[in-house]
């Protein structure tokens, strides 16, 4: 291996990962960075099917300095991604799944931007191959993208190009105590306490593989540590960011991809006994997180599950599921003289059940393939400005009475 500092160090955990695995090292070696630029540091996590054995023989073949770990099985992936990250000489780190592959062009350019807009985190675009993959992130390619307004905080898997020289400083490290979600809460760490993160979405980088055996982590497992994600990564946004508007633009991540899917239709097929136990893993979150302008910026299914679940009502919120799971769609409701627009979900209109507030339109919505817009806000200054006008024309119709109607 060279003593040369690479560009990057690229980290394979692999754990039963034939034949994915091969696609995976040839993408690694088509890459237009130059092979010296470059080093692999693969962990094999106690496979049993030739992965081992793979990555020895493409090490002893390829241009690319390579080192393989072997270890017994950890249970997870932050074990094979603490043992290669320790081994890093790159200036940068990319976490590689042995299951997905790059476009050959990734590495030279998340490593120019990199270098470029000095930024310690670099998103590349992210397609799915066979398994979808989001896409709200890659609208145009950015050299410091805005953590608070922009769409980054829902992608955080591991798959970025990191600064190993912020991970250094920082001591970070996947949570081994995490069994889902580690990688959200080391992506999320890195770009709040990080110099800048960079998008590069005019070219694909990752190619997300969905396998044919079904085998993702994040599809398996107890719904519990589904919490014990939320609890964490919420947990970290409130220790870095204040009260306000930029936690509640934040915690929009761990309430709606995290929590929410526990609160889906399923749940109406699930036992009283696991109702209630997420009723109560809930609670506290909720208690110490949930606010209403977090509530304003979902939709409003989102808010009203939420809320239902916020004040322990599990009568309620079954209703809503059962709601959704027919499939029915909630009218649409102008209310109060600002002509507001409101869902009509179950319960509506009984105020000493949930608020209006909880029915209200604040984000584009789509029912039934309609669009509907949140009518345009007046400011209190506009609103008083148009109610006097309307006063004004009122005493005026009133008062212009003509002349004969006053002679008897």
């Amino acid at each position: 291996m060279t003593t040369s500092k690479p560009d990057v160090s690229i980290v394979i955990g692999a754990y039963e990962a034939m034949p994915y695995l091969i696609r995976c090292l040839e993408s690694v070696e088509a890459q237009t960075l130059p092979a010296g630029r470059m080093e692999i540091i693969a962990v094999d996590d106690g496979s049993t099917d030739g992965t081992g054995e793979y990555l020895e023989e493409f090490a002893a073949r390829t241009a690319v300095p390579m080192r393989v770990v072997r270890q017994e099985n950890s249970g997870g992936p932050s074990g094979p991604r603490n043992v290669g990250l320790g081994l890093a000489r790159g200036r940068y780190v990319f976490f590689l799944d042995a299951d997905d592959y790059f476009g050959e062009e990734a590495l030279e350019r998340m490593v120019s931007m990199g270098d470029r807009a000095g930024t310690d985190v670099v998103l590349g675009k992210v397609v799915g191959v066979n398994r979808g993959a989001a896409k709200s992130m890659w609208k145009e390619t950015v050299e410091r993208a805005d953590l608070y307004s922009s769409n980054i905080k829902f992608t955080l898997s591991a798959q970025k190009l990191f600064r190993r020289e912020l991970l250094v400083r920082l001591g970070m490290t996947f949570d081994e105590g995490l069994k889902t979600g580690e990688d959200a809460l080391f992506t999320m760490e890195a770009y709040l306490r990080g110099s800048g993160v960079s998008v590069v979405a005019d070219y694909t980088c990752y190619y997300l593989v969905g396998r044919d055996d079904g085998k993702h982590v994040t599809k398996s497992g107890s719904y519990l540590l589904r919490f014990d994600s939320a609890r964490a990564l919420m947990g970290l946004i409130a220790a870095h960011v204040p009260p306000g508007p930029r936690r509640d633009a934040l915690m929009v991540r761990p309430f709606v991809i995290t929590l929410l899917p526990q609160f889906g239709p399923a749940l109406l097929r699930q036992s009283e006994a696991v109702r209630e136990k997420k009723m109560q893993l809930a609670a506290p979150l909720l208690d110490a997180y949930w606010s209403a302008g977090l509530a304003r910026r979902l939709k409003v299914h989102e808010r009203l599950r939420l809320a239902c679940v916020s004040k322990g009502r599990l009568d309620l919120l079954l209703d809503v599921l059962q709601f959704m799971r027919d499939k029915e769609e909630p009218r649409a409701v102008r209310k109060g003289a600002r002509g507001r627009l409101y869902l009509a979900y179950p319960h509506f209109g009984e105020g000493a059940v949930l608020p209006d507030a909880a029915y209200e339109v604040t984000v584009t919505e789509r029912i039934g393939g309609r669009r509907i817009d949140v009518p345009e806000r007046q400011s209190t200054a506009a609103f008083l400005r148009r109610l006097a006008r309307k006063v004004r024309r009122t005493a005026r119709a009133v008062l212009h009475v003509p002349w004969r109607a006053h002679k008897v």
